[in-house]
Formats: C-alpha cells, sequence, structure tokens
C-alpha cells in the first residue's frame, strides 16, 4: 500500500517540478521565469524530504536544509539582479 502512495507523491511532484519547468522556459517576462525557479527549488526541497522519509534517512534532510539555504540566496541574487533590471523583459 505504501509504495502504491510513493508512486502517486512522488508522480504528483514530478508533474509540479514539470509545469515549474514549463513556465521557466516559456515565461513571458523574467520575473515569472524567477518564481517559477522558486517554485522549482521549493518542489525539490519538499522531494528530497519525501526521499528522507520513503528511505527513513536524515542525511536527506540536511541535504535539504543545505539546499534551501543555496536556493534562497540563489533568489536574493536574482532579484537583486532584477532591481537593477529596469527593462524587465
Amino acid at each position: 500500500m505504501n509504495d502504491v502512495l510513493n508512486y502517486i507523491v512522488f508522480g504528483l511532484v514530478a508533474t509540479g517540478m514539470l509545469f515549474a519547468v514549463i513556465r521557466l522556459i516559456k515565461g513571458p517576462k523574467v520575473s515569472d521565469r524567477a518564481v517559477a525557479l522558486d517554485t522549482f527549488n521549493v518542489i525539490v526541497i519538499g522531494s528530497i524530504g519525501l526521499l528522507s522519509f520513503v528511505f527513513d534517512n536524515g542525511l536527506y534532510l540536511d541535504i535539504a536544509i543545505v539546499y534551501g539555504i543555496l536556493a534562497f540566496l540563489e533568489t536574493i541574487v536574482f532579484a537583486r539582479y532584477l532591481e537593477g533590471n529596469h527593462d524587465h523583459r
């Protein structure tokens, strides 16, 4: 039963990642792409948390925390870039 639930959850997560990547590629504005990238990072962090639950290994949570910190820094850098760029295409 748990295997079926794992497949369903990971399938839904993969669908979310696919939609985020589509928005990242097709985003008409740079700000849309920034939000899509942030969404993608949040989904990846959730996926790593799910892997931690499935494999019952706490190491994945440490990886998720480090990835979250790096994703936060990436969002700050990207926002600073957008703030300096007033064209916003």
